[in-house]
């Protein structure tokens, strides 16, 4: 708990002020400057201070020339997969972008052509909705199973849907976001055999791939089954949402079968034609190098804020259901018992003053579900369950009033 208050006190900071899009874009997204800001995947920690170090550093060079990846980011880079996740790169898999979600509008624009179907498990993170219907495909989803307090895949839907629709492409979300599962190694074998019987390429984006919660340990794509899919997929990750970098803009594409890379490099030449982030790298190369600390108190820190939200909740407002969180800093609870159908936007930000990702944004069918950020200082987790208790009390009462 010691070492728990000290890193809070070094690390967590106000960004209000700062151009924050979490703080200081909330009378433009939500119509209420004063909402307590609890929505957009990032944090209110500062990055490892060896990552500021070496910022500074370059900084100070005071030139920011085109630039290319030296050795030492490939080894920093390799050595923190091997050794938080026994995943085994190559140098010549690698290629860098600017972020996951433009890798995944290129991957789309690449490997499929207009109206080719492309499939996706809902709820899930809206940008993949938007990667295929800003590029013209046909958007084909299959419903996560929700089982209470967990979510399952239903592989005879993903299949069914997979042949009838004749799916090009299916980009999955490793762990998923927002449910907040850590797929095992049984489940990512069966969806990806299923894809590879139909020649459905899989894009795997496992962005929250450090980010373990629970007891689960993280299972990459490129690992199931000792690399047997590995010549039918392509995986996105960045140190952004692990190391809260998201603006230096850089991020990897892992492709393994040298014919899909080539493609893909086709593709960069027409689509999406850039330059790495030089700071981007150096943040990136600090931080796998000595960020491993760091982050294992960024997860204690997430688990501690979870077990509270979830006792506290589930104390004080029967009926509310709150899904395990294996994976992710991202939490996804269900409101539908506790409060009218329609009304989820005007209780969360009427009563209880919060900005939150809402349900229908990760799937037409999720209306009535929020997804709170934990990555965040506890004192405004505790503060968020409260707002939501008392936001209850009052809607209970405007009800009673009514009645």
């Amino acid at each position: 708990m010691a070492d728990t208050e000290a890193f809070i006190k070094k690390y967590a900071v106000d960004r209000s002020g700062t151009n924050s899009l979490k703080w200081d874009a909330l009378n433009e997204r939500y119509g209420d400057p004063d909402l307590l800001a609890m929505w957009v995947a990032d944090m209110e920690f500062k990055v490892p201070e060896q990552v500021t170090a070496a910022l500074t550093k370059r900084v100070a060079h005071g030139v920011y020339g085109y630039s290319f990846t030296p050795d030492s980011y490939y080894d920093a880079y390799f050595s923190w997969q091997k050794r938080r996740h026994n995943i085994d790169l190559q140098r010549d898999w690698l290629r860098f972008d600017n972020g996951v979600v433009n890798s995944l509008y290129g991957i789309v624009n690449t490997f499929t052509q207009p109206d080719d179907a492309v499939l996706i498990l809902t709820p899930v993170y809206y940008p993949f909705h938007n990667a295929v219907l800003d590029n013209h495909r046909k958007l084909v989803t299959s419903e996560l199973v929700d089982q209470d307090d967990h979510y399952e895949i239903d592989f005879a839907d993903v299949e069914r849907k997979i042949v009838t629709e004749n799916v090009k492409l299916f980009i999955q979300c490793s762990p998923h976001n927002p449910v907040g599962r850590i797929w095992s190694a049984d489940e990512l074998q069966q969806i990806l055999e299923i894809c590879k019987r139909h020649n459905v390429l899989v894009v795997s984006d496992e962005i929250h791939q450090d980010i373990e919660v629970g007891t689960k340990k993280f299972v990459s794509a490129l690992s199931v089954a000792k690399g047997a899919f590995q010549n039918n997929l392509i995986v996105v990750t960045a140190p952004s949402k692990t190391f809260n970098v998201a603006c230096l803009l850089n991020s990897h594409v892992i492709i393994p079968n040298p014919k899909i890379r080539q493609r893909y490099d086709a593709g960069k030449k027409r689509f999406n034609e850039t330059e790495i982030s030089v700071l981007g790298q150096v943040a990136a190369e600090a931080a796998y190098t000595y960020g491993d600390k760091w982050l294992d108190q960024i997860l204690q820190i997430i688990r501690d804020n979870y077990t509270y939200l979830r006792r506290e909740l589930t104390a004080k407002v029967p009926g509310i259901k709150i899904a395990d969180l294996e994976g992710t800093y991202l939490t996804w609870l269900d409101l539908r018992q506790v409060v009218p159908a329609g009304l989820t936007k005007e209780f969360i930000q009427e009563n209880c003053h919060l900005a939150v990702d809402y349900g229908q944004w990760f799937g037409k069918r999720d209306e009535g579900f929020v997804r709170l950020n934990l990555a965040t200082n506890p004192k405004l987790v505790r503060k968020a369950v409260a707002n939501i208790v008392a936001g209850l009390t009052k809607l209970q009462a405007d009800h009673a009033s009514i009645d």
